[in-house]
C-alpha cells in the first residue's frame, strides 16, 4: 500500500457526539441510542474525508474517548484515570493536564478493540482504509510502581500480556482483511526531549535502554502478519492544540529508523520542534516517510507553495517516491479536540490530498 494523502487517524468530534457520550455515561443515554450517534458521527467522518480526496480513510476515531480509549475500554484491568498525569503547553504560556490510565488488575478481553470500527468503515466506503492502535511504548506509560504491582510485579510482565492481546487484535484484524494498521507510538518523542530525558535518569530509567526495548516490543507486536502494512506513527504529543515534548528526531533516528520494522514512519514536520530532515537518511531504502506537514493544532492554514517546498527540501534526503503527505497529527487526539473549528479541518484534508495529488500525479 503506498498512499500519498494519509490521514493520522482522529478527527474533530461533531457536538451531538460529545453530548451524547456524556449523557451515555451519566446513565442518560442507552448504549443502543448512543451507538447510532456514534454510527452517523462515523459515516459523516468517512464523507468528509471522501470529499476531501485523501488516498485513506479512518474512522476518526469517533468511538474513542481518546487514541488510546480502545486499549483501556476493551480490556478489563485499567482504571481509566488512575493514573499519573502529563502536563501539555503552548509555548505561549497555557497548558493543561491529561490524566492517564494505569493498569490496575490483570489484564483481560472484555471486547475487541477496533475490530468494530474497521468492519464498519470498510462496508461504507470502497476506499483503502486504516485502523489505529497503540504502541507498547506509549501502553507502558499506563503501569505504575506502586498501583499497579498488586497485579504485575514488573513492567515487563505487564507488557507482555500488552504485546500478546496485541497481536490477538492484529491477528483478527487481518483475518476480516485489514490491510493497513498504524501504531501510535508518542511517548518515543518523550525520548527526544532532554528535559524530559533527565527526568527518566533521575527516576533510575536510561532512556536509551528504554528505546531499545520499546522498538523490540513494537517489533514483536507486528512481526507475523502477512499482507498488513504497519506504520508508526511518532508526535510530540497532542491535546488541545498543545504539546508535552520538543526536539528533533536526531536521537532515536538511526536506532527507530533501521531496527524498526515498520514499513511506513508517520512523522510530525510542521514546526521547528520537529528539527531538519536530515535524521531522515537513517530511512532504509524499502520504507516510506509520511510528512506531517499540515498542522492540526492551529486554524491558520498552510499553502500549497510552503507545502511544495517542504517536501522539495525533504526529497534532497530522500527520493520523492519513498514521501508521503500527512496533517502532523489527528485533530482530537482526545474527545476535546484541538483548537480549531470543522471547517478549518476539513480545509487541511483537502490540501494534504489536492497537494499530494499534484506532486505524486
Amino acid at each position: 500500500m503506498q498512499p500519498r494523502s494519509d490521514v493520522i487517524g482522529s478527527l474533530l468530534r461533531p457536538p451531538a457526539l460529545i453530548d451524547a457520550r456524556q449523557k451515555h455515561e451519566q446513565g442518560d443515554l442507552t448504549a443502543a441510542e448512543f451507538k447510532c450517534i456514534e454510527d452517523r458521527a462515523v459515516r459523516d467522518a468517512i464523507a468528509l474525508q471522501e470529499n476531501a480526496g485523501l488516498d485513506v480513510l479512518t474512522d476518526g476515531e469517533m468511538r474513542r474517548y481518546a487514541f488510546f480509549g480502545h486499549l483501556v475500554e476493551a480490556l478489563e484491568g485499567f482504571d481509566k484515570f488512575g493514573g499519573w498525569s502529563i502536563t501539555f503547553s503552548d509555548g505561549e504560556g497555557h497548558d493543561a493536564a491529561l490524566q492517564r490510565p494505569v493498569v490496575i488488575d490483570k489484564l483481560r478481553w472484555r471486547r475487541q478493540m477496533s475490530v468494530e470500527e474497521f468492519t464498519y468503515l470498510r462496508g461504507r466506503t470502497k476506499k483503502p482504509v486504516k485502523v489505529t492502535l497503540v504502541s507498547a511504548q506509549q501502553a507502558a506509560a499506563y503501569y505504575d510502581p506502586d498501583k499497579s504491582r498488586g497485579a504485575y510485579a514488573t513492567r515487563d510482565s505487564y507488557l507482555a500480556d500488552l504485546v500478546d492481546f496485541t497481536r490477538r487484535e492484529i491477528a483478527e484484524l487481518n483475518r476480516l482483511g485489514c490491510q493497513y494498521i498504524q501504531i501510535d507510538a508518542p511517548q518515543y518523542a518523550a525520548l527526544l526531549d532532554e528535559t524530559i530525558r533527565d527526568g527518566y535518569r533521575q527516576r533510575g530509567s536510561d532512556p536509551d535502554k528504554m528505546l531499545d526495548a520499546c522498538i523490540e516490543l513494537d517489533n514483536a507486536i507486528i512481526e507475523g502478519h502477512p499482507g498488513i502494512t504497519f506504520g508508526i506513527h511518532i508526535c510530540r504529543g497532542n491535546h488541545k492544540s498543545m504539546f508535552y515534548a520538543s526536539g528533533g528526531y536526531d536521537r532515536i533516528a538511526e536506532k527507530v529508523f533501521s531496527r524498526a520494522r515498520f514499513d511506513r514512519f508517520l512523522l510530525e514536520y510542521d514546526d521547528e520542534r520537529s528539527g531538519t530532515f536530515e535524521p531522515l537518511r537513517h530511512v532504509p531504502e524499502d520504507r516510506t516517510v509520511v510528512l506531517g506537514l499540515v498542522s492540526s493544532k492551529t486554524s491558520r492554514l498552510e499553502t500549497r507553495d510552503q507545502l511544495r517546498a517542504r517536501i522539495d527540501e525533504a526529497a534532497k534526503v530522500m527520493p520523492l517516491e519513498r514521501l508521503a503527505l500527512s496533517p502532523q497529527c489527528g485533530f482530537a487526539s482526545t474527545h476535546e479536540g484541538n483548537r480549531l473549528t470543522a471547517d478549518d479541518q476539513r480545509k487541511k484534508l483537502e490540501l494534504v490530498a489536492q497537494t499530494a495529488k499534484e506532486i505524486w500525479a
